[in-house]
């Protein structure tokens, strides 16, 4: 088993849609917390207040998304370049291959959301610096921010493997991602609010410090009055999520000849 994760570890880390999606997470992070920033003091609490700044320095939610692609991709890449059969022959049993595949993303999710919280934390306080003015935020809040952005990125990635094991078609499993977390959740989210808050990209997102509703359309979208899970019920949920489609995804697809 340690064997299959080091190679998985080596696929992932020599796969150059690991490092330029890495680069694209940063960039886009960098670009959404710079235009919430600008709307700070208009849809957006004023920047000097603490819920403006927990708002601009937590708009890491498309760079945390982006490891779940990765996730897709790193599962079932193989099976478009149909390198799945050697990885097989090498380990006949596909359900460990899932197993290390899962395991293997987890500190490279992590890497996604700890750079796309760093970068939201470090434009926010660029802009509070700006200003002239204080930060209203302590150091243990905003570093906080940027582990749990970590934690539900990397959440977020293992739950990409299972989709990706689950969906062979990888431009359906990537659009897919994107519709889920952009659409979806936020049509669900919004008609059936008790449910909002167990939804995977909404709870991976809370984790890093975000508002309910905050993670696919902006601040307008968010729901007043109703909580975001407290963390470890949020990982858990993530946990039960990313463990149910393996599960599906080991008894059906993964069975499946490859050809």
């Amino acid at each position: 088993m340690t064997r299959t994760i080091r190679a998985e570890l080596a696929k992932l880390a020599t796969l150059r849609m690991t490092y330029g999606m890495l680069v694209a997470a940063a960039g886009v992070t960098a670009l959404f917390t710079s235009l919430q920033a600008r709307r700070s003091g208009n849809r957006v609490p004023p920047i000097s207040t603490m819920a403006g700044l927990s708002t601009v320095t937590t708009a890491h939610a498309i760079g945390m998304m982006l490891a779940a692609v990765l996730g897709v991709i790193a599962a079932n890449g193989e099976f478009r370049h149909n390198s799945a059969t050697l990885t097989y022959l090498a380990t006949p049993n596909r359900s460990k291959v899932l197993l290390a595949k899962i395991v293997a993303i987890l500190p490279f999710g992590a890497l996604y959301g700890i750079v796309a919280g760093t970068v939201s934390t470090g434009v926010g306080l660029a802009f509070v610096v700006g200003r002239g003015d204080e930060v209203t935020l302590s150091s243990a809040a905003l570093t906080g921010h940027i582990f749990g952005a970590a934690v539900g990125a990397a959440a977020l990635a293992a739950i990409g493997v299972a989709v990706g094991s689950l969906v062979r078609s990888q431009i359906a499993a990537v659009i897919g991602v994107f519709i889920w977390c952009l659409v979806i959740e936020s049509v669900v989210g919004a008609n059936v609010t008790s449910v909002r808050p167990y939804l995977p990209y909404t709870a991976s997102t809370t984790l890093g410090g975000a508002k309910l509703g905050a993670a696919a359309f902006g601040p307008q979208f968010q729901i007043s009055g109703q909580s975001p899970l407290p963390f470890i019920a949020a990982l858990l949920v993530l946990v039960a999520i990313g463990a149910v489609v393996a599960a599906v995804a080991a008894r059906t697809v993964v069975r499946a000849d490859i050809q």
